[in-house]
């Protein structure tokens, strides 16, 4: 259980869905955050609701949002971890319920319902923030530190890819639904890829991207490419059905270039069941070490540390002592903006100009 971290009683978490965000993700970290108490998980699956008691005893499971809000001031936070189209209406709820509200990703299925929400928490001051993992992914800190630290010199291209193979469609609404759902990897491994780009290279100017849907269904390769305010132009894929990856990043600047290959093994050690923040947690072996310099003269660059847990201690920090969320809803918001124009772009085949706030 949660240890006291020096801040006061433990903030009571009241999480809601358990499919494979909620389990893998949502309940592992927030259990394992100093601070936090997974006081409750809303699931009305029978399945869902005993694997929820074989592994956190101490956390009821109820068995319908209705009761949730109305047993609503037993908890200060909400966590929304359920599919994509039910993401605006339980922030909004939550919101009115008077409670720090954390939204899985992506934060809603249209940018104007997440302008919404943004200016509803801010309207009553309350904390509210969306899950964007990734930006604790090893690979990422790693590449963060180099661009800043003008490692590569001036970047003017950079890729970033997360690829599969995954050749049979599954049995989901992440696979067989709709846009108007939020299915797709657009959505789906998109965010992510978006999200980092815009952290790294600022606000987006055009978008141009290709939607494929190989399975039947939702989209399962998909490519977008950005170019930035900053004149930096991003490339992205996600493919469901790539059955030998590129390299997760390839960055090249007018000094150096960086290339790292896999995926940070945080998600791997969650879905195996191990309880974050261990000694080794975040920690990527050499093998896995992305490369850093020119054709010819490359040099290994050792990994910074993987931090999942960092979002729920910021989420806890926020909540408790007033500091900034971990992620910062404005920032969201421009990345569903971008997520619409690459649905606009794919449809027309144009490149679409983002509007300049």
């Amino acid at each position: 259980m949660n240890t006291d971290h020096g801040t006061g009683p433990d903030l009571h978490v009241a999480l809601i869905g358990y499919g494979r965000g909620g389990a893998v993700f949502h309940a592992p970290l927030i259990d394992a955050t100093p601070g936090l108490r997974l006081a409750a998980v809303v699931t009305a699956d029978p399945g869902r609701g005993a694997a929820v008691r074989a592994r956190y005893p101490h956390t009821e499971v109820i068995t319908s949002v209705d009761e949730l809000w109305r047993r609503v001031g037993e908890f200060e936070i909400v966590v929304v971890a359920t599919p994509n189209r039910t993401h605006a209406p339980l922030a909004r709820a939550g919101l009115e319920a008077g409670l720090a509200v954390v939204v899985d990703k992506p934060f809603t299925v249209t940018a104007a319902e997440a302008r919404a929400l943004r200016d509803e928490a801010e309207r009553r001051g309350q904390v509210l923030t969306v899950f964007h993992n990734r930006r604790w992914d090893s690979d990422f800190l790693t590449l963060w530190s180099l661009v800043e630290g003008g490692e590569l010199g001036r970047v003017h291209r950079f890729e970033s890819r997360f690829e599969r193979w995954r050749p049979r469609a599954g049995d989901t609404w992440r696979d067989s639904g709709s846009v108007d759902d939020g299915a797709g990897l657009l959505y789906d491994l998109g965010s992510h890829l978006i999200d980092q780009a815009v952290n790294l290279f600022g606000p987006v100017r055009t978008v141009y991207a290709e939607l494929e849907s190989l399975r039947g269904g939702a989209d399962d390769d998909t490519f977008v490419a950005l170019t930035h305010t900053s004149g930096v132009r991003s490339h992205l894929w996600a493919s469901a059905l790539a059955a030998q990856n590129g390299p997760r990043f390839r960055v090249l600047g007018d000094r150096a270039a960086y290339t790292v290959y896999g995926l940070d093994g945080q998600e791997e050690r969650l879905g195996a069941g191990e309880r974050p923040g261990g000694a080794d947690w975040g920690v990527e072996p050499e093998s896995a070490w992305g490369r850093l310099g020119v054709a010819g003269d490359t040099k290994a660059v050792p990994s910074l540390r993987g931090d999942y847990p960092a979002f729920y201690a910021g989420v806890r920090n926020a909540v408790g002592e007033g500091e900034p969320v971990p992620v910062e809803v404005h920032e969201v918001v421009h990345g569903l903006d971008v997520i619409e124009a690459a649905l606009r772009s794919a449809r027309t085949g144009q490149v679409v100009e983002l509007p300049r706030d």
